[in-house]
């Protein structure tokens, strides 16, 4: 068995910390890939295990090669004794192939290895529902480093190195070892970078600051007037490239830590419906419902049992929509409406943590309603 190390000459862009449960640091983090002969552990062999990890200030690799088709064991139990003091993994489409893969042949030797008690992330499996918001035509990780502007000295497919791994184990020849190893390591290094699409799901899933928001006019595509506000986003992790969309009648934009957000604004008359209409009347001529206390003082020829469908109030001020009820009172512009609505009050203007709020909301809803 061979085993090679170096240091690696980047870094993360991605703040790998922000992934860890709290009291552990980028010393319990270990990536990994294996380069294997095939797909099924038992018709195939594992001959390459790669990881890096972090020790003096810098992200180091190792790398366990099998010269021979024998020495898979030495390989398999070299990584395993190595990544036993690690806390959290973290790897390209690992879920599916390498963890499996690794647990299998663990298995069918008879070791009493496992990943129990280790924490990770799946980079390919995190970013997968985002692929076309971030506009991706497939989640290859080479597809992955191309979009990030990465540039391998690999040019080689997993499948195309295993004759290659095969011609090493009969001759040797340190032209193939070099081909071999390269990849594995052009891998490893590029999920360093490739790390830093995760700022893309956090979007959706981590908390949202809203740094400045203020309204504006516009004219849409008829020059009807309209208005709308505009949110200034601060991210905690870059976006590696630049992304927009839209979805649910409103835009977003990223660069970097910076985004923002566009959303409607309808000055108009709305109304705000009563749960229990048994309690109320419906005053025809003021078209609005009133509670019984009150409106048993009404001619009871200018007042009617409330339904469900006309036991509301009316109100004209500023609102936003809202894809559930987030914020209440809740307005609909009538009964049968399925669009929600909350009013824009001075209150909530000053309310950073509302806005917070909406934003995340406002993006989880562009998520389920993109255009």
């Amino acid at each position: 068995m061979k085993t090679i190390t170096g240091i690696f000459d980047t870094k993360p862009d991605y703040p790998v910390e922000s992934l860890l449960p709290e009291g552990q640091t980028s010393a319990d983090i270990l990536f990994l890939d294996i380069e294997t002969t095939g797909l099924s552990s038992r018709n195939s062999n594992l001959y390459l295990v790669g990881c890096v990890f972090f020790k003096d200030e810098n992200w180091n690799y190792i790398q366990w090669l099998a010269e021979n088709y024998n020495e898979e064991l030495q390989v398999l139990t070299a990584f395993f004794e190595f990544a036993h003091p690690y806390k959290f993994l973290i790897h390209y489409n690992g879920n599916h192939f390498d963890l499996p893969f690794l647990l299998q042949k663990a298995e069918l030797y008879k070791l009493p290895y496992s990943f129990d008690g280790m924490d990770g992330v799946d980079i390919y499996r995190r970013i997968s529902g985002y692929k076309d918001i971030i506009g991706l035509p497939n989640l290859k990780q080479k597809t992955v480093e191309e979009f990030l502007g990465i540039d391998r000295d690999d040019q080689y497919t997993g499948g195309q190195l295993i004759s290659i791994y095969h011609d090493y184990v009969c001759e040797k020849d340190p032209a193939n070892l070099e081909l071999l190893l390269l990849h594995n390591a052009d891998d490893l290094k590029g999920m360093l970078s490739v790390v830093s699409m995760l700022a893309y799901p956090d979007l959706f899933l981590k908390p949202l600051r809203v740094m400045k928001v203020h309204a504006n006019y516009f004219n849409d595509l008829n020059r009807k007037r309209g208005q709308e506000i505009i949110l200034k986003l601060r991210f905690k992790a870059p976006l590696p490239k630049r992304i927009s969309f839209r979805g649910a009648g409103c835009y977003f934009s990223g660069e970097g830590i910076d985004g923002s957000l566009k959303v409607p604004l309808f000055e108009e008359e709305m109304k705000y419906f009563y749960a229990n209409y048994q309690d109320y009347y419906y005053l025809p001529a003021e078209d609005m419902a009133m509670h019984k206390n009150i409106a048993s003082f009404v001619d009871k020829e200018h007042r009617v049992q409330a339904t469900a469908s006309n036991c509301y109030t009316r109100k004209k001020a500023l609102f936003l929509p809202q894809w559930e009820v987030l914020f209440t009172p809740f307005f609909k512009r009538d009964y049968k409406s399925k669009e929600l609505f909350f009013e824009l009050t001075d209150e909530f203007k000053k309310s950073r943590s509302g806005f917070n709020m909406y934003a995340e909301h406002i993006l989880t809803s562009m998520y389920q309603y993109r255009d």
